[in-house]
C-alpha cells in the first residue's frame, strides 16, 4: 500500500510540477509548493495579482483551483489542461474566497459498503 501511495504522490507532484513550468514559461507567475499537511499545489497569481493554489485531484484526474465547476479541468490532456488555467489566470481568478473541492471517492465507496 505505502508503494502505491507513494507512486501516486509522484504522478501528482510531477503533473503539478509539470504545470508549474508551463505556466512559468508562459509568464504567469507560478510556484510548486507543498503545505504544512503534505499536500502539494501550485501557487499561481492572476492578472490582478492574486494567488490561487491549483491542487491535482488524483481520482478524478482534475486540475481544481476551487469548488465551481469552471474551476477545474481535466489532466488527461495536459496541453488544453495547462491553456485553461493559463486562461483563468489571465482573465483573473472569481472574486471571493477559494472554494475546496471536498469530493472522495474513497467516502463514497465506503458509504455504500455492506
Amino acid at each position: 500500500m505505502k508503494a502505491m501511495l507513494a507512486r501516486q504522490r509522484a504522478c501528482q507532484e510531477a503533473l503539478l510540477v509539470g504545470l508549474c513550468n508551463e505556466l512559468v514559461e508562459r509568464e504567469v507567475p507560478a510556484a510548486f509548493v507543498i503545505e504544512e499537511d503534505g499536500r502539494p499545489g501550485v501557487d499561481v497569481r492572476d492578472c490582478s495579482g492574486r494567488t490561487r493554489r491549483v491542487y491535482l485531484h488524483l481520482e478524478f484526474r482534475w486540475f481544481y483551483w476551487g469548488d465551481r465547476p469552471d474551476e477545474r479541468v481535466s489532466c488527461l490532456q495536459f496541453p488544453d489542461a495547462v491553456d485553461r488555467v493559463w486562461r483563468a489566470a489571465v482573465e483573473g481568478w472569481h472574486e471571493g474566497e477559494q472554494g475546496e473541492l471536498a469530493f472522495s471517492l474513497g467516502r463514497l465507496a465506503e458509504a455504500y459498503r455492506v
